[in-house]
């Protein structure tokens, strides 16, 4: 297994000021958005870029505080654990396995809506995953 350096101490500084943010932007369900996901352990999936983010699709709203996320990868992947999609041409695959509960502090930048069939797929992805 092949380990990578990481930054933790980077991604801690950003954390510790998104831990402080007080505008929180207004956000819903199926909406896709650039978020501050941080380094993780193991396979989790990581952020990129300055930021340490990576698009996420917004699964469930619990409150304005409170959110069901699901990250985003360009990378072409298949299987039970992955829906793909297509945008302006290009492929996009959502890590359903990755379903991660966060705090709305981390949202940077709304993208775009993502569409209602799309969406209603990976709901049924995730109930028969459970």
């Amino acid at each position: 297994m092949k380990v990578y350096n990481k930054n933790f101490d980077e991604w801690n500084v950003l954390k510790k000021e998104l831990h402080k943010r007080k505008n929180i932007p207004f956000f819903h369900e199926r909406e896709i958005w650039w978020c501050a996901l941080g380094l993780n352990v193991g396979f989790e999936e990581d952020g990129k870029n300055d930021n340490f983010e990576r698009p996420i699709l917004i699964m469930r709203v619990f409150s304005h505080e409170v959110l069901w996320v699901l990250p985003m990868t360009s990378q072409d992947r298949t299987g039970e654990y992955y829906h793909q999609f297509r945008y302006r041409g290009e492929k996009y695959s959502i890590i359903i396995s990755q379903l991660k509960l966060i705090s709305s502090r981390r949202l940077l930048r709304k993208i775009r809506k993502f569409s209602e069939r799309d969406f209603l797929e990976v709901k049924n992805k995730i109930k028969n995953l459970l």
